[in-house]
């Protein structure tokens, strides 16, 4: 690790930590919203309060500039969303929790070919893999039932791979460039191209609950906590840490949700989990020591 980089490292320990308690939220809000509902009200809510914020304008930026934070909006936000819960809907969830897991994998990959400062040693690789057998056993928690269904699972894998995509146009967003400007026009381009989702989708929701206190608080948490703060922060671990390693601590959240399901609704953890949770930190602690850094300028 290197010096001044601790920071960094536990704030994408809090953002995972974040993300992983919105499994429990969105979990509410589906009983009153269909998924592309609770995603365009979230990010909606998310985009306004971040322009509240950072309300200030920029000169346009460039073409180029532009087109990479759309594609930020797309892959980081409507494209893996959607196709996330999608999946759920036509796939086992222990598939795809182990599919959307291959996110770290496939980013350092993309990062390899697309970066030039992201080239990877093979004892990141090697991290990397020993930290997606541990999310393995984590998931699977000692229920080696896996039943393919290709449709739900291209789409699992799918969501993985735009959130490679997201992470490598993060990177790729000239530095110069305001962290809440960027987050806010995520946001917004995230609404925009989910929009046409929701013209398709049959909806007899009833939005007056949102004023139920429960839908209220969940709703805030998805807004405020899982998307302003988690994505200005984790944009900037990303260009920090490194496409990388930060994606590396996308494997914590498997576990973090496992402890979370095992305190707040008493879920048995096996000893299948534990040794999972140890191949994933010792996977974790691989990638971060030995896989190569490149200097980011503060």
């Amino acid at each position: 690790m290197q010096r001044g980089n601790g920071r960094y490292h536990a704030l994408a320990l809090v953002v995972v930590t974040i993300w992983s308690s919105t499994f429990v939220a969105t979990k509410v809000l589906l009983g009153s919203f269909a998924p592309v509902e609770i995603l365009l009200i979230r990010f909606t809510l998310a985009w306004a309060l971040m322009f509240a914020v950072y309300p200030r304008m920029h000169p346009f930026a460039g073409i180029r500039a532009e087109l990479r934070m759309a594609l930020a909006g797309i892959t980081g936000g409507s494209l893996y969303f959607l196709a996330e819960n999608y999946a759920l809907d036509l796939s086992l969830a222990s598939n795809v929790s182990l599919l959307v897991s291959t996110a770290p994998i496939l980013t350092a990959i993309t990062a390899h070919v697309a970066l030039r400062d992201e080239r990877i040693s093979r004892h990141a690789v090697f991290g990397a893999l020993v930290s997606f057998c541990g999310v393995a056993l984590v998931i699977l928690n000692g229920t080696f039932v896996l039943k393919l269904n290709p449709a739900g699972d291209l789409l699992a894998l799918a969501s993985s791979a735009s959130w490679a995509v997201y992470t490598i146009m993060i990177k790729k967003i000239p530095p110069t460039l305001p962290g809440a400007l960027v987050t806010r026009k995520i946001f917004f381009y995230t609404v925009i191209t989910a929009l046409p989702v929701l013209f398709l989708t049959p909806s007899q929701s009833n939005f007056r609950r949102l004023l139920s206190p429960p839908v209220a608080l969940n709703m805030a948490f998805l807004a405020v906590g899982a998307s302003c703060v988690a994505y200005v922060c984790w944009n900037a671990i990303i260009r920090k840490l490194g496409a990388v390693r930060a994606n590396v601590y996308i494997y914590f959240i498997p576990l973090l949700a496992l402890v979370e399901s095992a305190l707040l609704l008493g879920e048995p953890i096996t000893p299948f989990a534990l040794v999972g949770a140890a191949l994933l930190l010792a996977g974790v602690w691989l990638a971060s020591r030995h896989g190569r850094m490149p200097q980011q300028p503060d």
